[in-house]
């Protein structure tokens, strides 16, 4: 039998190991992007307008910790509560996996505020319109992770470019006979990330946004990387199975649900800087 023209999907994930444990190429494109090309960018940008250096030393550790915090929280909270109330040592485990990009941004805006007031002492719209420029380029090297450990994909498709999981036992027990290809959502949203990169650098170095208007890259961000995700979530596997009955009570999973509200500010932000340039001195 001549299986349909699907990709097969057999990326073995582990690079190498430390003293028995696992090496896996997420957690060095997660660490490649928060912690070496999101702050380079930032350093640029940092350079660019003249600003304390200390300022971005310590925007650094604010948004790293408030990351992975709020990341790890956002998955413990909005997915698994109760196994996690039942286990509380779990959440620590992060290795195990578990982190939840709405978590991480509540995470990210919670640290950006705290920082507003003790370090920058400047609107957090000021550091989020900067902080937005890179964090796209991250958020798409994560799904690119997601994709090198075959997780977090699509229901099953007659499209060419679906993928075959094969590593993947989520995959096995949803086309058991492996015969069909699975929507490649982490592709698809690490391009839209990535398209939502490229307007907020231009936004940034073309249209000098940031200074000229309070709110609108940042605005731009959240609109752009919550609408994809919105959109996407309709065709992926949903996280938990309690998932299931949410979509049969209000049409939505957990995703979707968790990204309207950053949909609704992100355009009110948008709003709101166009109709409020900041006038230039």
């Amino acid at each position: 039998m001549t299986l349909p023209a699907f990709i097969t999907w057999d990326f073995d994930p582990v690079i190498f190991t430390v003293f028995g444990h696992p090496v896996v190429l997420y957690g060095l494109l997660f660490a490649l992007g928060l912690m070496i090309l999101g702050p380079w960018i930032a350093k640029k940008m940092w350079d660019h307008e003249k600003l304390d250096p200390k300022w971005y030393e310590s925007l650094a550790v604010y948004v790293f910790v408030g990351t992975i915090v709020g990341a790890r929280l956002g998955h413990v909270l909005f997915y698994d509560p109760a196994y996690y109330l039942a286990h509380p040592e779990k959440i620590f485990f992060t290795w195990e996996g578990g982190l939840a990009s709405h978590g991480g941004t509540i995470g990210i805006i919670l640290a950006c505020w705290i920082y507003s007031r003790k370090v920058s002492h400047k609107s957090i719209l000021w550091v989020l319109d900067r902080l937005a420029v890179p964090t796209g380029l991250v958020a798409a090297m994560i799904r690119i992770g997601n994709l090198t450990n075959s997780e977090i994909f699509g229901r099953p498709t007659t499209l060419p470019w679906g993928f075959r999981f094969v590593r993947s036992e989520e995959y096995r027990q949803l086309v058991p006979a492996m015969d069909m290809g699975c929507h490649p959502t982490q592709i698809y949203e690490a391009f839209c990330y990535l398209v939502v990169f490229a307007v907020c650098m231009w936004l940034y170095w073309k249209r000098d946004a940031a200074r000229r208007y309070s709110g609108l890259i940042v605005g731009f961000f959240l609109t752009g990387i919550f609408l994809s995700r919105f959109i996407i979530e309709r065709i992926k596997i949903v996280q938990e199975p309690w998932e299931l009955k949410l979509i049969e009570s209000v049409g939505m999973n957990m995703g979707q649900l968790l990204s309207i509200p950053f949909v609704i500010v992100g355009i009110w932000l948008m709003v709101r800087a166009l109709k409020n340039p900041i006038v230039q001195k």
